[in-house]
């Protein structure tokens, strides 16, 4: 059975837009989205959580500009958001919208929180709702209990949103592959939005969860392609401080990128948009120069010999594929 999935290969996630770091003001978030737009993209992913609603709002008043049948749109559920007038921290996002956030992965608040998604986005289509975070440090030991409640909660009510046309797919949207095994286990979701686990650097959803989605019909959106910037130059890896072994893996890679010409950036966004299941890619921009270049980036030029030598140094598995 083949499942609703995004256009790609390239997306453009909404993290950075809800003030993730860092300050955005409107004008520069517009126009990274604008760009977007301009370089082909046609799939956007947001959230609730980012920003506390700054980034929906964002989204929705760039998108509003263009034929709603002509884009992707995907948003979360499990984090509902109620005001807040102390402006509570919810990092890494800073200076976001004056909300408090409130897991839950209930079934009521599943349908709040899609009814809520609307309003902020002033858009009354969702093609796709993700189930944010479902194994996040904030769960802590209760990863088990509330998985239990999202599958008879978030799993569900997305279930019958879907049979009944409200929106085209669900799945998860997560940093771990765990969740994501579990739910092709016990559900039927359609989608999988999965961060930092299938780049250049790591790879753990090769072996069991790629191959599960293949089986079931199911695809991919690969967040994190650059491992929190720690493959676009920068020193942070799965949001936090590099280690020195993926510092050292990262140069390694790099200097066998150089010595063909080709741009460890390429290679990084490529590989990833390589494997099958993989529909779109998403990485973080917040200038509209950014975006521009992840295009072009994209469309670069990266010699097989690249991706030989990769392989042969182990640095790659010889089992994932690469670009043709």
């Amino acid at each position: 059975m083949a499942h609703f999935a995004p256009p790609g290969p390239l997306g453009f996630g909404g993290a950075p837009l809800g003030n993730m770091f860092d300050v955005v003001d409107e004008a520069t978030a517009e126009g990274a989205l604008v760009a977007a737009w301009e370089s082909g993209v046609r799939f956007f992913d947001t959230a609730p959580h980012y920003g506390s609603g700054l980034s929906e709002h964002r989204f929705g008043a760039a998108l509003r500009a263009y034929p709603r049948d002509a884009f992707v749109l995907s948003t979360k559920v499990g984090r509902l958001l109620k005001g807040d007038p102390s402006h509570p921290d919810n990092p890494p996002f800073i200076d976001g919208l004056p909300f408090r956030i409130e897991p839950d992965y209930g079934y009521d608040a599943t349908m709040r929180s899609i009814e809520d998604s609307y309003q902020r986005l002033g858009l009354a289509q969702i093609d796709i709702a993700f189930v944010h975070d479902l194994a996040a440090d904030h769960l802590g030991d209760a990863w088990d209990e509330q998985f239990a409640i999202a599958r008879t909660g978030a799993f569900k009510a997305l279930t019958e949103l879907r049979e009944q046309g409200v929106i085209k797919g669900w799945g998860l949207g997560v940093n771990l592959t765990e969740p994501c095994i579990r739910a092709l286990e016990q559900s039927d979701p359609d989608v999988f939005l999965l961060a930092g686990r299938y780049s250049l650097l790591n790879q753990p959803a090769l072996d069991r969860l790629f191959p599960m989605c293949a089986e079931r019909g199911v695809h991919v959106v690969v967040g994190g392609p650059y491992n929190s910037g720690l493959l676009a130059g920068g020193r942070n890896y799965d949001y936090q401080d590099a280690p020195a072994d993926m510092i050292a893996k990262r140069d390694r890679i790099a200097t066998i990128c150089e010595a063909h010409g080709a741009d460890i950036r390429s290679a990084a966004l490529q590989f990833c948009a390589a494997h099958p299941v993989v529909a779109a890619i998403i990485p973080g921009a917040k200038k509209k120069e950014r975006v521009e270049e992840n295009a072009r980036l994209m469309a670069a030029t990266v010699p097989p010999a690249v991706w030989q030598e990769l392989k042969a140094a182990g640095l790659i598995p010889d089992g994932a594929p690469v670009p043709a």
